[in-house]
């Protein structure tokens, strides 16, 4: 996957979503997209929130995302990606 790729999803009523690629990470051997919705919800004031999505292959070798279904897994990478994120954010501040 690339960053800056759109990827889109569908959800379980069979509608299309949108999202950029923002970044990929690697966790003990297992890569993981950080998604952002392209589409934001025109009644919510809110910053849209990324999502994290597990990558991985199905049987045609095809790559594939799919849920995290464990809880300590997605906290772990949730938490690799804040960090990443204050990193850059102190680079930033820093070049300034």
């Amino acid at each position: 996957m690339q960053e800056d790729e759109k990827v889109v999803l569908v959800d379980e009523n069979g509608e299309e979503h949108e999202f950029a690629l923002i970044d990929v990470l690697e966790l003990d051997g297992v890569e993981y997209a950080i998604l952002e919705p392209l589409e934001v919800e025109k009644d919510n004031d809110e910053e849209a929130e990324a999502i994290i999505l597990k990558i991985g292959q199905d049987e045609n070798g095809e790559e594939i995302l799919f849920d995290i279904e464990d809880d300590e897994e997605w906290e772990m990478v949730a938490q690799k990606w804040q960090e990443i994120i204050e990193q850059e954010d102190e680079d930033a501040e820093e070049d300034n």
